[in-house]
């Protein structure tokens, strides 16, 4: 039986892979902060294999020791680590306070080079076929105002999956990301920033712009991972975004403000 382990698996994006991987057949681990979120994400998988622990992404310890003892839960191998945690502060640079920028590149950036740094002895050793796969982001191609320390993070993202993906590639180990655009998990249910009351949501909803079905985004998490495509983009607005970065970025600008005004006009 093959194994994955995924982080931010008490909800949204991790919840709905740990399912399909699960129901395919794969040992399914959870690695979060959230324990009741992992402990309703591995009652819904409870006719399979599961594992949890309680993962900080920003403590290299953590990973650590949950990545030993998800191996020993399943034999001794990892084949896959999601690297899916991550936050979404937004709003205008000047709006975030300091702890919202650190949480954003501690959590998001620096958790995912935790990640790599601690499954890659254990991808070593179940390649070839294994693979790190990363959440990226629809952001990543092209810097979205109103998002700019998030998009620069996910920027990061896209960098360090291509950079591993040369560096590890005389291991056998793949390295993948998948690029949605705007999925309605619970990181879109708070407002932006601690400056805003206003709920993510209600300002993608406004501003006309589509949501992608969580489990669309898990099934291209199985593809990414089985798949020799080094970045999976997800739903009509990531591939609209890919061509419009290519071919005419000032529409990419322009959708931009369009979120912003839309944002300042109630907020």
């Amino acid at each position: 039986m093959k194994s994955i382990f995924i982080t931010g698996g008490g909800s949204g994006i991790g919840r709905a892979t740990a399912q399909l991987f699960a129901a395919r057949g794969w040992f399914v681990g959870l690695g979060d902060i959230n324990e009741s979120g992992m402990a309703q994400t591995a009652a819904l998988v409870t006719a399979y294999a599961c594992f949890t622990q309680r993962l900080d992404v920003c403590s290299p310890q953590d990973w650590a020791s949950a990545l030993e003892a998800f191996a020993q839960a399943s034999g001794g191998q990892i084949d896959a680590v999601f690297n899916n945690a991550g936050i979404a502060h937004g709003g205008a640079l000047a709006e975030l306070s300091e702890s919202e920028i650190d949480q954003l590149i501690a959590v998001n950036f620096r958790g995912v080079v935790n990640g790599a740094r601690a499954a890659y002895p254990w991808l070593q050793k179940s390649a070839p076929g294994s693979c790190l796969l990363n959440t990226c982001s629809a952001s990543a191609l092209y810097g979205t105002g109103g998002l700019a320390i998030y998009s620069a993070t996910k920027f990061a993202v896209r960098a360090i999956t291509e950079a591993l993906d040369t560096e590890w590639q005389d291991d056998f180990i793949a390295v993948r990301s998948i690029m949605p655009s705007f999925i309605d998990t619970p990181l879109l249910a708070g407002p932006a920033n601690s400056g805003s009351n206003r709920p993510k949501r209600d300002i993608v909803t406004a501003a006309g712009l589509e949501f992608t079905p969580v489990e669309r985004v898990a099934e291209a998490a199985w593809q990414a991972v089985h798949g020799k495509r080094t970045h999976t983009l997800v739903g009509k607005t990531a591939k609209q975004m890919a061509l419009a970065a290519k071919w005419a970025p000032g529409y990419l600008k322009n959708r931009a403000r369009k979120l912003m005004q839309v944002r300042l006009a109630r907020d």
